[in-house]
């Protein structure tokens, strides 16, 4: 995943014992194909039963494949995986019948609504990233449900998922969220991105005891708080916002990556109970005391920091201070430490 509301997916891992059957369908268009022009219709693809070769298969591609309708599947008995990515998609419909489906990419469509899904009580990830999808519902009867990517679409709201007890990764990045909320019952939750939304605050998350890797990045916050009962955060992403302070990390001693890039940030300070801090990042900030950096000297374990565009970036003698005053750096900005 990227953490700038980019999705990435895994793939569940297969079965022991079992031998993977696959059938690709996958017809990307030529490279010479000309685009339709705006005004022009757009024909789109159907699937077809020449597209399925093996009814019994796991899995099933039909990405870039213009796809307009999702039809022609019924007789799939053992279907685990689903990709229809980069197609014009505009409704879930016809998946009833797949009952063994654990794993279904709709990535990409035009899709307005999350519904006819109710059948897929095996389903355990879920994409339906760069969609034009308002509000989150229709997964009422995916109980099993473990990843659920939905970045990149016009969401409003964080609502309905309350019964996902074994969700553990979520994705909301680039959307128009404006508050954090309604996360009760995610208990199994260990990743939580909410990049490019309009959030104000960081709050209710108190509900996830599991909780790993936070992504507040590009949103309108303005402090660290309410952050205590994170005791098991390791990776937290808050650049691009408009923090003024590092505060309120005083409970969350796991973690490892702290990303404060571009923000408004000039005093380095309350970090040095990190322990187990490795990346530090806090480039395009407003540090220009020199003293700032004496306070990363407690944080042994690090291994990367990002300074530059910062004030004290300007000093000719930049890298050379930075490496003596923390002589087990390996990487300072974007270059390894070379010493003599």
């Amino acid at each position: 995943m990227s953490e700038n509301g980019g999705s990435n997916v895994t793939h569940a891992p297969e079965s022991p014992g079992k031998v993977r059957k696959t059938v690709s369908v996958d017809a990307r268009p030529s490279v010479d194909e000309p685009e339709p022009a705006e005004t022009e219709e757009v024909i789109g693809d159907e699937i077809t039963a020449e597209d399925i070769e093996d009814f019994n298969c796991l899995e099933l591609d039909f990405n870039h494949r213009r796809l307009k309708d999702i039809k022609n599947l019924e007789n799939l008995k053992c279907i685990e995986r689903l990709y229809m990515r980069w197609n014009l998609l505009k409704k879930i419909e016809n998946l009833s019948t797949l009952v063994t489906l654990r794993e279904l990419e709709l990535y990409d469509n035009q899709i307005t609504v999350i519904e006819n899904l109710d059948c897929l009580v095996n389903l355990e990830i879920l994409d339906l990233s760069f969609n034009r999808i308002t509000q989150i519902g229709g997964l009422e009867n995916l109980e099993k449900l473990e990843k659920l990517f939905l970045c990149a679409n016009k969401i409003q709201k964080i609502e309905n998922i309350k019964h996902l007890k074994n969700l553990q990764y979520l994705e909301l990045g680039d959307n128009k969220l404006r508050a954090i909320e309604n996360l009760e019952g995610l208990s199994s939750l260990t990743s939580l991105f909410l990049g490019k939304n309009k959030i104000t605050k960081i709050q209710n998350l108190e509900c996830l005891p599991q909780l790993e890797v936070l992504s507040l990045q590009s949103n309108r916050l303005t402090k660290l708080e309410n952050l205590e009962t994170l005791l098991k955060l390791e990776q937290f992403y808050v650049s691009e916002n408009g923090i003024k302070e590092i505060e309120g990390l005083e409970a969350n001693l796991e973690l490892t990556t702290l990303d404060l890039s571009s923000n408004k940030i000039s005093q380095i300070k309350n970090v040095d109970h990190l322990l187990k801090l490795e990346e530090f990042w806090l480039n395009d900030n407003e540090v220009a005391d020199w003293n700032c950096v004496e306070k990363l000297t407690a944080n042994k374990q690090l291994v990367t920091v990002y300074l530059e565009r910062n004030p004290l970036a300007k000093d000719a003698a930049y890298r050379r201070k930075v490496m003596l005053t923390l002589p087990w750096l390996q990487q300072l900005d974007a270059t390894m430490c070379r010493r003599e």
